[in-house]
């Protein structure tokens, strides 16, 4: 469990009690000095909750040691207040003692330890652990590898809108890992993740419209997808956006525009970027012909690992460019 996230899920929880009907004195108190930063005093309210046996406060209260606010950062006392938390049955609890043995934090890493605490929470429905449990059945991380196992459990948290669990799920139905290969479905959990504004499905999902893959071929749908993808940095999505144009497919023939895209991508590291740059500069497309120029993006393109760049690159230096 990243720690970043720790103070977020718990403030949550905080307040998300303050409107309980029924809560115990002292915790809203401890909501209260905890929505102003006041961590001290709420830490002084929730010990004494959870010393007396709450549930709750125990595990804010392991929150707090964790991440280190009200009190000296104390792994130990944060795992000792989680464990108290979890065999009392609270669902948050078991998230974060699998964090902590999947990370070795305050423990010695265990992987093993860690798939049996997110089992705990995943089952009793918290989102992030059954995406994280699916992540340890796709490597195989204290768990057997099982690519059917992991479809389920990122169902499971895609169904409740986890939009990396549902970028997951349209992949497995894309290639066909886990599941039987099914493009529709692909293109059903791709347009969920999508609309939650998540970049690779943005990417992904445009592509099935540029194949025609579970989808009629549509050029532009295929744009205006990677555009959004493209905007929040996807070089993927850049690179294609300049094959659309650079094709002419869907949009008028641009080579200007489309070196302005594969400019973009090449800048992020994209090898198959830098080869085509390389070739608008060697055969002088949009661009004046610049046989050097061409040689460096070729170059750029091979320390990439591109091996057409590789190729080029030795053609032009063998002319003597």
């Amino acid at each position: 469990m990243p720690k970043g996230k720790v103070m977020k899920i718990i403030l949550s929880m905080l307040s998300v009690l303050i409107f309980a009907t029924t809560v115990q004195a002292g915790m809203k108190e401890a909501v209260e000095y905890s929505e102003i930063g006041d961590y001290p005093k709420s830490f002084n309210e929730i010990l004494p909750l959870a010393e007396r046996g709450d549930g709750t406060a125990q595990f804010l209260l392991g929150g707090l040691y964790y991440h280190g606010e009200g009190v000296k950062q104390d792994y130990e006392e944060a795992r000792k207040w989680f464990l108290k938390a979890a065999q009392q049955g609270n669902a948050s609890a078991p998230l974060f003692l699998g964090g902590m043995y999947y990370n070795g934090i305050g423990v010695k890493q265990d992987y093993e330890a860690a798939s049996k605490w997110y089992l705990k929470a995943a089952e009793q429905g918290d989102l992030l652990s059954q995406y994280l449990l699916a992540l340890m059945y796709v490597s195989g991380e204290g768990v057997n590898q099982d690519y059917r196992e992991a479809h389920k459990w990122f169902l499971k948290a895609a169904q409740q809108g986890n939009a990396s669990a549902q970028l997951r799920v349209g992949t497995m139905y894309y290639y066909g890992v886990g599941v039987k290969q099914d493009y529709q479905e692909a293109h059903k959990w791709y347009l969920k993740a999508a609309e939650q504004g998540d970049a690779s499905a943005q990417y992904k999902f445009g592509l099935l419209y540029a194949n025609g893959e579970g989808v009629k071929q549509d050029y532009q749908e295929a744009r205006k997808w990677y555009l959004k993808a493209a905007e929040q940095g996807d070089a993927s999505a850049q690179l294609n956006i300049g094959r659309l144009y650079y094709n002419g497919e869907g949009v008028k023939q641009d080579y200007e525009e489309a070196s302005k895209w594969f400019l973009k991508a090449a800048e992020q590291g994209n090898a198959m970027a830098r080869y085509i740059i390389g070739t608008i500069y060697d055969e002088g497309k949009a661009v004046r012909q610049n046989k050097t120029t061409a040689k460096e993006w070729f170059g750029k393109a091979c320390d990439a690992g591109y091996q057409e760049g590789c190729d080029a690159y030795r053609i032009l230096n063998e002319q003597g460019q």
